[in-house]
């Protein structure tokens, strides 16, 4: 009895063994394309940002730096779609409770590449059918950079009392084709966000 049970746990380990090493093979195929998928784009940065009245509407001009890297080029002519986005919340301090939110708005734009015409493809979230085109990654990343007059709120919204601008910079993962949906259906959603940064609102 004693031996037959050594013969099972045997045959059990190998079984496990083989499974083991076929599972390591199926990963190590397709760990490539996740890893690329997790390493898209640098960390975005705000670099300057200030908020002007114009007409009664409070407009938003800031500059992001989003850096271009192999991998970001890499991703697009694959056919993975890239997502930029800007968070803005206006805050009123308040002196014995957590800041009151005034406002919270979102700029959100995608980043594509068509590979007939070997362009950068800007375009906005939702679509406007206004698209932009740009034949290097550099270009397309420094006109996703510069926003002007951008309208965030309007001075009637506006409380009385010392109000904080906060803008977050953030890069995510957007459509994928099908052929890269069935291959990445296992990986989660990932996103690249920049510090928070913070100013007076002017009066």
């Amino acid at each position: 009895m004693r031996i037959l049970h050594r013969r099972e746990g045997r045959r059990g380990a190998g079984a496990l063994a083989a499974a083991v090493a076929w599972l390591a093979a199926v990963l190590a195929c397709c760990a490539p394309l996740p890893a690329r998928a997790e390493a898209l784009a640098g960390v975005p940065e705000v670099r300057s940002a200030f908020v002007s009245l114009v007409g009664g509407v409070y407009q938003l001009n800031a500059e992001i730096h989003y850096p271009a890297t192999e991998e970001t080029a890499a991703a697009l002519r694959d056919g993975v779609t890239l997502a930029y986005d800007l968070d803005l919340t206006v805050t009123r301090e308040r002196r014995y409770w957590m800041d009151a939110q005034v406002v919270a708005v979102a700029l959100s734009r995608e980043l594509s590449y068509h590979s007939v015409s070997e362009r950068y493809v800007v375009r906005d979230i939702p679509s406007t059918g206004e698209e932009r085109s740009f034949a290097t990654l550099d270009e397309a990343l420094a006109d996703l950079g510069k926003v002007q007059g951008w309208p965030i709120m309007v001075v009637a919204q506006a409380p009385p009392g010392d109000c904080q601008v906060n803008l977050r910079a953030m890069v995510r993962r957007g459509r994928l084709t099908d052929a890269l949906r069935v291959l990445m259906f296992w990986s989660d959603d990932w996103q690249l966000e920049s510090e928070w940064y913070t100013w007076s609102l002017p009066r």
